[in-house]
């Protein structure tokens, strides 16, 4: 009788001829870094393997974004594939299935239809209705099956946040009680082949994805640079009588001209009485004379986000007050750049950045330094909260959000100093370096003519 796999594997490279999922211009990377990533993978599954489901097909109008786990393992967008990296063999196994006309609806190209393996560096390629065969084999060769655990994450999706919300409305609510996607697919290996040991990878994946390639880490740049000029340009076109709606649209505008494909999450514009709520997002106040408006946004650049807030008077001058809380948040901020490095903790942190502010002469007994403290923010990748939550120690190749924040909400004043920060072999590098941030700099800025002023000079605004 025919070996099943190979029978399988004909079949998929005859099909794959006539119809296969591929990428836009081909990889993101080049094909060793995926290769490499899976042999690192490799490494932790030695008894095992691992199979990770890619995303499927949207119901919906936005565009198909492959998820991050599945993307960072391989860099293909194919719809409803899945990828096995088996740490047993040393060896990897894509499977999917497309039309062409399916592919071109979504943008992508065809670039993979006369070979696959030489263009994605995966050993073996085999359609997807062969999946059940495959899982079948490992089951009776005894392998452990890892897969990951947690929801994928899609875009503007961060992984944990994601498991909260679904199983807040969905696993536990007594009303509904699915399981999520990947709680399902568990499920259902323990049921179909309850001999095999199911595990969960979703650690060992988050691990990886938490040092950053050089490859990698040259997107975020590309990223920083974009959300710097969008940031700057929001700050420049902002007046007293604006909607917070209009600087939301100047920011996306910015990014989208730029080259980024979509902004990491939703434009947050907190001001007036809605500084409390810091994630606030609807865009529904009219800037008025004496506003202090906290902005937090970034662009997403091929699957890589960035995490930029920024903090000036809608009117383009700072009061006393203002400038008071806005210089203690920046000086934490500045002082936190000057500590990054390698092996720190968060203990040391806290202490080298107090011992800064004081050589500096602040008063640290004041309350917003009480409630402002130096530290880490959460990880910045593939997820603007990416996998990993914030890092206990610092590690080259990290990328994380430095982000000292401080609410009076009885003052309707709020302050946030953001950046997306990068720690090098020797100390850091803040990939949105570039925005103004002196209170002199803001100012200057602001009584620039942005898109909004020039637009009505010319009667179109």
């Amino acid at each position: 009788m025919t070996n099943p796999l190979k029978r399988a594997a004909v079949f998929g490279l005859a099909l794959i001829v006539f119809s296969s999922a591929a990428l836009c211009a081909g990889l993101l990377f080049d094909k060793s870094e995926y290769a490499a990533r899976r042999a690192r993978l490799m490494e932790k599954i030695p008894d095992g393997a691992a199979v990770i489901l890619g995303a499927q097909p949207m119901a919906n109008y936005y565009d198909y974004h492959q998820n991050n786990d599945f993307f960072y393992l391989c860099g293909v967008e194919a719809p409803n594939a899945v990828l096995i990296v088996d740490g047993v063999r040393k060896s990897s196994l894509l499977l999917f299935t497309a039309t062409e006309r399916s592919l071109r609806n979504e943008g992508f190209s065809t670039d993979l239809l006369k070979n696959p393996q030489e263009v994605t560096g995966i050993e073996r390629v085999m359609p997807a209705e062969e999946l059940n065969t495959v899982l079948t084999m490992l089951a009776s060769q005894g392998r452990i099956i890892y897969t990951p655990f947690k929801p994928e994450e899609l875009a503007r999706e961060a992984s944990l946040e994601k498991l909260r919300t679904l199983q807040r409305n969905m696993v536990l609510n007594p009303w509904d009680g699915r399981q999520t996607r990947e709680g399902q697919f568990v499920n259902l290996l323990r049921e179909r082949f309850p001999g095999v040991e199911v595990r969960d990878c979703s650690s060992l994946l988050w691990e990886l994805r938490t040092i950053k390639s050089p490859a990698e880490i040259e997107i975020m740049r590309k990223a920083g640079r974009i959300g710097v000029k969008a940031m700057n340009e929001l700050m420049r076109a902002a007046r007293p009588g604006m909607y917070e709606y209009e600087l939301a649209a100047i920011f996306q505008y910015i990014c989208k001209k730029e080259g980024a494909g979509e902004l990491a999450y939703y434009v947050i514009i907190s001001s007036g009485e809605n500084h409390p709520y810091v994630h606030y997002y609807k865009h529904d106040r009219r800037l008025e004379e004496g506003d202090f408006l906290v902005v937090d946004a970034g662009p997403d650049v091929d699957h890589y986000d960035t995490d930029i807030s920024i903090s000036f008077p809608a009117n383009g001058k700072f009061t006393a007050r203002q400038k008071e809380v806005y210089e203690a948040a920046k000086a934490v901020h500045e002082a936190c750049l000057k500590v990054y490095r390698p092996e720190l903790t968060l203990e040391q942190c806290r202490k080298e950045v107090d011992e800064i502010l004081q050589k500096q002469g602040f008063d640290l007994s004041k309350d917003y330094f009480k409630r402002m403290r130096g530290g880490f923010g959460h990880f910045v990748g593939m997820a603007v909260h990416d996998v990993g939550g914030s890092p206990a120690v610092l590690k080259p190749g990290m990328v994380l959000a430095n982000e000292p924040m401080v609410i009076y909400p009885e003052e309707k004043l709020g302050v946030r100093v953001e950046d997306t920060v990068l720690i090098t072999e020797t100390g850091c590098e803040n990939l949105t370096a570039g925005i103004a941030r002196e209170v002199k700099d803001i100012e200057a800025l602001m009584k620039k003519d942005g898109i909004p002023q020039v637009l009505k000079r010319t009667g179109l605004y």
